[in-house]
């Protein structure tokens, strides 16, 4: 059941996000682009994407990766229906993601740094 919820807010997430760039949000070349912007400031430790980007590094490995759960030379079709899964979610994932990091990005640009006083 938990996993059927993850999967339909991937798909929702990625239709959003798809929709979006037509509707005058951020299209996916600006948010394709700003994916080297997030990890980095998701390294530095300004950006609180790292779980997240953990997540959608080791999707990402899975796809790429020879050993596979679910093998398509026994199963076939359903050997490609986990790798088609995953592949739907990371680009969900990523869309809906990059899409928090440019709020982010904008959201930080109107903060004037300093010390909150009590």
């Amino acid at each position: 059941m938990a996993k059927t919820l993850k999967r339909t807010a991937a798909f929702t997430a990625l239709a959003r996000a798809l929709m979006s760039g037509a509707r005058g949000g951020p299209s996916i070349g600006a948010r394709l682009a700003a994916l080297p912007r997030m990890v980095v400031a998701t390294l530095r430790g300004e950006y609180d994407g790292g779980m997240r980007l953990a997540l959608m590094t080791a999707a990402a490995a899975y796809v790429v990766s020879p050993v596979d759960l679910v093998p398509e030379a026994v199963l076939f079709v359903f050997g490609l229906a986990d790798d088609a899964i995953m592949i739907t979610w990371l680009a969900g994932t990523v869309l809906s993601e990059t899409e928090r990091f440019l709020e982010w990005e904008r959201s930080r640009a109107t903060v004037i740094p300093g010390s909150v006083v009590p």
